[in-house]
């Protein structure tokens, strides 16, 4: 008997497996269609639950959209928009060859809606190709980035439904409403999946591989098939899930291993009360067994590679790649696991680039400390920043019953030891950037929290419910801005800058709100602009002039500074701010200041 069987309850509120006997008095046929009345009542109460299922996705939903409409290109998006255009035009991997193609692929999804132009004899990078298509081709930037956001909100909305169904199966109904609702109202998620952007859907497919694995326990003939397809799926949007693929094999050993030990329908059922044991195996039938498992798991393993290959031939079937010059030589372990591994070569070169990444220098922000190169703990305290204090502690709780308590403790493995290594190489990475290289906290742990729900006293049920209406209300209090959203230990949203930078505050997603907020509150003014972002200040209508690049004298009116370009100012910049006076901020992430 699975963990699943002892723990999930039926519709009737029982915890278990039904035992067989007599009708009781209230499960006697009656008049309504000669249903017994237990089964009468759980069909009522599937509507409530399907409607508040409805509404959290619902909320979502709005939200999503609402920040699709609502902001400008942040700055990777024209990158992977120009990219999908490419892939759909020219049948290239020319650009952004650093990621692999699945993300690109569900981007352009929307982008075939559009009709979109692409100069065939356009030459650049792919920063430049990106602009180039948004506001130099005669396109439309805010119709083609709503429509290539579209996709990835769709799926957002689709892993919603594999967070219900992960918590369901663990923990049964109330865990999984619980579990849907943090991910529904969790800001980072919201955020990052509004975006055409990677992490989500490649975080969505690996969470989709570790739910197949655990229902593999049951029925692995015909899962764990299908979490290749999923783990193949995450591996080809983003290179970032690589390193918990070996953690999945042996999940996939695992699941195998269980649903060969557990007992059939044929088995005599224990007596009450009494642990259900498992058939003795011998040493010789543990071995084979185990070469079993082994073998499944590879078999996972294979699906996933050829999953890979897969979206590279739908690209190109006839894999034309020549390397680019930016392509590092990389050595040691990185790069013979580069060599070694069974992709195209262009997923390979791709994978050389982004250790490449790995070997610069980068900027760091954190509490007010401007650095050089990486801290190891900067992801777990921009968490600490970015998450709802309802959520950090549903987290908590639910990970101390996941260990705590036996029925759950076989689901450790498919959901806290993933989300552990993830974010131990995320730790280590060299950019620290914004919590999205740790979306998956937010997705997993969600998961993870169902485990409050198998509390037995009354009041552990009303904490939870407090608890979850508070992230309810701390997320819903900051739409639209889910991008700079702090929580109330911190602030909230407009005292983030201080504390953050880049992704974590400013994206470049509120051009379109400054141009917005000029021509209403400063129209006519001079405007001396610095903004970090990928979009055109001029497409908008904002006529702004460079202060960095003007004597300091020349510089009055108002100055506009991307919160990101304030946390890093030196020098000249630093000069102008400490002569400028803030008078209002635009979407938590621009601060307009005033220089007489």
């Amino acid at each position: 008997m699975s963990a699943s069987q002892v723990t999930r309850p039926t519709d009737d509120g029982h915890t278990g497996p039904r035992p067989p006997g007599p009708a009781t008095e209230g499960e006697r046929p009656g008049r309504f269609g000669g249903l017994p009345r237990y089964v009468r009542s759980a069909r009522h109460r599937r509507w409530p639950y399907a409607l508040a299922v409805v509404a959290l996705l619902a909320q979502m939903a709005v939200a999503m959209v609402t920040t699709a409409v609502e902001q400008t290109p942040t700055i990777d998006e024209p990158v992977y928009v120009a990219s999908a255009e490419v892939y759909l035009k020219e049948r290239s991997f020319r650009y952004n060859p650093e990621h692999p193609p699945l993300g690109k692929l569900i981007i352009a999804s929307g982008l075939v809606l559009t009709d979109a132009y692409l100069d065939p004899d356009f030459v650049g990078s792919q920063t430049a190709l990106g602009r180039h298509v948004l506001y130099e081709s005669g396109n439309d930037p805010g119709r083609l980035m709503l429509y290539a956001r579209l996709p990835v909100i769709v799926l957002t909305l689709l892993f919603g439904l594999v967070v219900l169904a992960f918590a369901r199966d663990l923990t049964g109904p109330p865990g999984g409403l619980v579990a849907l609702a943090l991910y529904a109202f969790s800001p980072d998620v919201i955020a990052n999946g509004s975006l055409a952007t990677l992490d989500v859907p490649a975080t969505g497919f690996l969470l989709t591989a570790l739910w197949l694995l655990w229902r593999a326990r049951r029925r692995p003939h015909l899962c764990l098939p299908l979490a290749g397809v999923a783990l193949g799926a995450a591996a080809a949007t983003k290179m970032s899930v690589l390193p918990v693929i070996p953690v999945l094999m042996l999940l996939g050993v695992l699941s195998f291993w269980h649903a060969r030990r557990t007992p059939g329908p044929d088995v005599r059922p224990p007596e009450p009360g009494a642990r259900p044991q498992p058939p003795h195996l011998d040493m010789r039938a543990r071995l084979r067994l185990l070469a079993y498992g082994a073998a499944a798991a590879v078999g996972m393993a294979l699906v996933a590679v050829a999953v890979v290959w897969a979206t590279y031939l739908v690209v190109d079937p006839r894999m034309h790649w020549a390397a680019p010059e930016n392509v590092p030589d990389i050595r040691g372990t990185r790069g013979r696991v580069a060599a070694w591994l069974p992709f195209p070569e262009a997923y390979r070169d791709g994978m050389r680039i982004q250790f490449g990444f790995e070997y610069d220098i980068w900027q760091g922000f954190l509490f007010g400390r401007l650095y050089e190169g990486s801290l190891w703990y900067y992801l777990p305290a921009a968490l600490l920043v970015k998450t709802p204090l309802g959520m950090l502690a549903l987290w908590t709780a639910g990970s101390v019953a996941i260990l705590a308590v036996r029925a759950l403790r076989p689901a450790a493995p498919y959901v806290l030891v993933p989300a552990a290594v993830l974010l131990a190489v995320a730790m280590n990475g060299a950019r620290d950037l914004g919590v999205r290289y740790a979306v998956f906290m937010p997705m997993l742990l969600a998961v993870a929290a169902a485990g409050v729900t198998l509390a037995r006293r009354r009041p552990a049920h009303w904490a939870t419910a407090a608890l979850v209406c508070f992230v309810a209300v701390s997320s819903l209090r900051t739409y639209p801005y889910y991008l700079p959203y702090s929580n109330e230990a911190f602030g909230g949203p407009s005292k983030t800058h201080l504390r953050l930078h880049d992704s974590n505050v400013d994206w470049g997603q509120d051009l379109g709100r400054l141009a917005d907020h000029l021509d209403r509150r400063h129209f006519g003014e001079p405007v001396w602009l610095v903004y970090k972002g990928a979009g055109v200040p001029s497409y908008y209508g904002i006529d702004a002039s460079d202060p960095l690049r003007a004597p300091l004298g020349e510089v009055h009116g108002l100055l506009v500074v991307s919160d990101s370009a304030v946390a890093k100012a030196d020098g000249r910049l630093a000069a102008l701010l400490d002569t400028s006076t803030p008078i209002d901020d635009v979407g938590h992430s621009i601060t307009v200041f005033r220089r007489r």
